[in-house]
């Protein structure tokens, strides 16, 4: 199956989606869909987890990425292909070009995280480092392919690489099809586009709500404006959406297939994969974990049954230790302070007993004695605890209030 000799804005149909589905046959999981009783509970309705996280690459991914490469001509097969990619594209061309015996060319940017540089290298892909953002990795890809003749493998405005996505949709029709709702994490729009045409030509009654980072949500303007539209410095921690322009092909589908597309702020995305990670044990990526962000942020808003796409789980261990961190604070559950004491013998462990009578677990502790804002008998004192909740966190600041402390942040 191709489409290379089609329009690139050919309306896609769901043959496509079902022929890319037994292309796959084999090749990627049928991943599983868990169901999660605290989120239910939010919800009010079933909810399940479609854990794309869990395909193989560790993304959905790998789906795209092969249909789109089975389908060249022998002769474009022999040139090789190029994708330009910060982790879960590169990996699934890497992965698809191995499967295929397909020679892969993959620039990655100057400090991608190693472990996705390595896995991407062990998946059989050659891989150049160039540039330090993905515009310019991608005009690099760009310009290798035009020079060396190999086919430039587009990450999702390709209608392969949307069919090959689709048969995430189909899976979730066959695996719920009491399903009522969808929430789908959006960057580029391939996921989206494909989920919601193979969903909706089967059950036009089932809704299909997209999810961004607020900082770097291309598609609201782009939908009120009915063409795609650019934003200037897209900054979110979910880097697998942060896209600074819908694709045209995927754009196209979105706007007659999904009904709504919602935004998430940075604290709602790590709460969500703090949740992820403590109540349904999936290490999920930021991006990933936009879906579950939604139905966090207006639990009551979707008709159940409702599915969450977990679109992937490649997360670079020390972005996952701050972003677990900035989920307890968003939570309640981490707690940073900063407050004034008399510089004296035992003053700190008097501070430190009032913290005990309240429960809170005392992480770091760190003193400033020679800041001139401080008086000739005073020391400042930051603290970082852990806590159980914003309950907790008032309790906190209240004993120590009461105990004569003044909170100055």
């Amino acid at each position: 199956m191709s489409f290379r000799t089609r329009d690139p804005l050919h309306h896609l149909m769901l043959d496509d989606v079902r022929g890319a589905q037994k292309m796959l046959s084999g090749v990627a999981r049928v991943t599983a869909m868990e169901g999660s009783r605290h989120l239910s509970s939010l919800v009010g309705a079933p909810v399940h987890l479609k854990c794309e996280n869990l395909q193989r690459t560790g993304s959905f991914k790998l789906r795209g990425a092969y249909v789109r490469i089975a389908g060249l001509r022998p002769e474009e097969r022999a040139a090789g292909v190029v994708a330009a990619s910060a982790g879960n594209h590169a990996q699934g061309v890497a992965l698809a070009s191995k499967l295929l015996g397909v020679h892969a060319t993959v620039f990655m940017p100057v400090g991608a995280p190693l472990p996705k540089v390595a896995a991407t290298r062990e998946y059989g892909a050659e891989v150049r480092m160039h540039g330090h953002v993905v515009d310019e990795t991608l005009a690099a890809a760009e310009e290798y392919a035009r020079e060396t003749g190999a086919v430039f493998i587009h990450p999702f405005d390709h209608p392969d690489v949307i069919a090959g996505q689709g048969t995430v949709g189909l899976e979730i029709l066959e695996q719920c099809p009491e399903v009522r709702t969808i929430l789908v994490g959006i960057g580029g729009g391939g996921l989206a586009a494909g989920v919601g045409l193979a969903v909706k030509s089967l059950r036009p009654d089932v809704k299909v709500i997209g999810v961004q980072a607020e900082g770097a949500a291309a598609y609201p303007p782009s939908l009120a404006a009915g063409h795609p539209v650019v934003i200037e410095s897209p900054a979110t921690m979910a880097d697998g959406i942060k896209v600074g322009r819908p694709g045209d092909v995927p754009f196209s589908l979105i706007q007659e297939y999904v009904d709504e597309v919602r935004t998430v702020s940075e604290d709602q995305l790590s709460s969500a994969l703090l949740l992820c990670l403590e109540r349904a044990k999936l290490l999920v990526e930021p991006a990933g974990a936009s879906p579950v962000a939604a139905l966090l942020a207006d639990p009551k808003a979707f008709q159940g049954p409702v599915v969450a796409i977990l679109s992937g789980g490649n997360v670079d261990p020390l972005l996952l230790q701050r972003i677990l961190r900035h989920g307890m604070a968003a939570g309640g559950r981490y707690l940073s302070l900063r407050l004034r004491v008399t510089d004296r013998p035992g003053a700190l462990a008097t501070l430190l007993a009032v913290l005990t009578v309240v429960d809170a677990n005392v992480l770091d502790v760190s003193h400033v004695r020679t800041d001139p804002r401080l008086g000739l008998t005073e020391a400042e004192v930051e603290l970082h605890l852990e806590t159980k909740g914003p309950e907790h966190c008032r309790e906190v600041g209240e004993a120590l209030r009461d105990a004569g402390y003044t909170v100055l942040g």
